[in-house]
């Protein structure tokens, strides 16, 4: 079976306009979804070109043709942003290489989907949050993203995993795996339920105000992680946001609350000692400086007024997912352990009950940045 990988390999890797000679392909990254490898090609008079090549991961992404449509559109309007700001392109976002057919990605005899980017030299990234510099850099980051992507029309991006946060629609599945309770898990977990159930009504907020013009439909990357943006080695400054997977048309307060969640929470997402998990304020502070400050004043008023609840809603929906998860048998989330995805459900529900001790503090940050 991996000589058949490697044999498809080699056949993505003629298909798309390289420049020279391959001289070393080797795996690349920490991802999980992707395969994904480093291409270091040479020319005769030794010059090198440096690629990514990736097998996109087509049974994650069911409908890989739309999302690269999705990859393209946001890339070449995002390169034609940075020209006309002076800036450069080949490092500053993502840049497909073609095939020598002309399309994005290649589709082997295999049925795998495969594309290359353009190496960006002299950027890495950062798994782990190693000082709150990085954290502001990822929130300047992802808020320049949203400025850059502002005029972009995000109703014609196609949802690359639909009702991703639809978190009305979450907690309708929530209810099904509770009234199934195929595992005979509901008794054990009364408490956790009933946690959800009495913040029902905050639940469809932020798409209700969407339905009603309240919110607008932005291009949201959905993946705000630390280790999605490529840092300039020489200024540690941010330089790239990567992993374009998951570009979808949504709401900015999603992908500023799940920035929140994961970056500002005092404990790992699968802490047993429930003491340990609460929200930093000052790593909150410090992410929405950034964030306001990266968007420039591309938000709306009512966006800014309710980031602090698109934080709330991320950690609640994400609680959700994995106690869903935990009623129906474990069948989503990988697990370590039986109780793996209810230590989750525990860890996502403290948050969210200490983000409910510090509202009016997380209130008072946005309004001391709000531009």
């Amino acid at each position: 079976m991996e000589n058949d990988k490697c044999a498809k390999r080699q056949e993505a890797i003629e298909a798309f306009c390289l420049k020279g000679q391959v001289a070393e392909c080797v795996r690349y990254g920490s991802g999980h979804i992707n395969d994904t490898f480093f291409l270091r090609c040479t020319e005769e008079n030794g010059t090198e070109h440096k690629y990514i090549l990736q097998r996109m991961n087509h049974e994650v992404f069911k409908d890989p043709v739309s999302l690269m449509k999705n990859v393209e559109g946001v890339t070449n309007f995002m390169r034609e942003k940075i020209l006309a700001q002076g800036g450069d392109p080949n490092r500053e976002t993502l840049n497909l290489i073609p095939t020598k057919d002309g399309n994005t990605f290649y589709k082997d005899s295999m049925g795998n989907y495969w594309r290359v980017y353009l190496f960006i030299e002299n950027a890495k990234c950062f798994d782990l949050v190693e000082k709150p510099e990085d954290f502001y850099q990822s929130g300047k980051a992802f808020g320049y993203f949203q400025r850059q992507l502002a005029q972009y029309p995000a109703a014609e991006l196609t949802e690359t995993i639909p009702h991703f946060h639809d978190t009305p629609s979450r907690m309708v599945n929530f209810k099904k795996a509770v009234a199934a309770d195929i595992c005979g898990r509901a008794a054990d977990v009364q408490k956790e339920i009933a946690f959800v159930m009495e913040r029902e009504p905050e639940m469809s907020m932020a798409m209700d105000m969407l339905q009603d013009n309240k919110l607008p439909l932005r291009v949201t990357h959905n993946d705000t992680k630390l280790n999605n943006i490529m840092f300039d080695a020489a200024t540690g400054e941010a330089l790239c946001i990567i992993d374009l997977d998951t570009i979808m048309p949504g709401l900015s307060i999603f992908d500023f609350g799940d920035s929140i969640r994961f970056g500002a929470n005092t404990g790992a997402e699968d802490e047993k000692d429930l003491s340990k998990i609460s929200l930093s304020l000052d790593l909150f502070d410090i992410y929405t400086k950034g964030f306001l400050e990266g968007c420039q004043g591309s938000l709306t008023k009512e966006e800014i007024d309710m980031l602090p609840m698109g934080a709330k809603l991320m950690t609640l929906e994400c609680g959700i997912r994995f106690l869903t998860d935990y009623l129906e048998g474990d069948t989503y989330f990988h697990t370590a352990y039986p109780e793996h995805n209810l230590v989750r459900t525990r860890t996502q529900f403290e948050l969210v009950a200490d983000m409910e001790r510090k509202w009016d503090e997380m209130k008072d940050i946005v309004e001391k940045y709000r531009n």
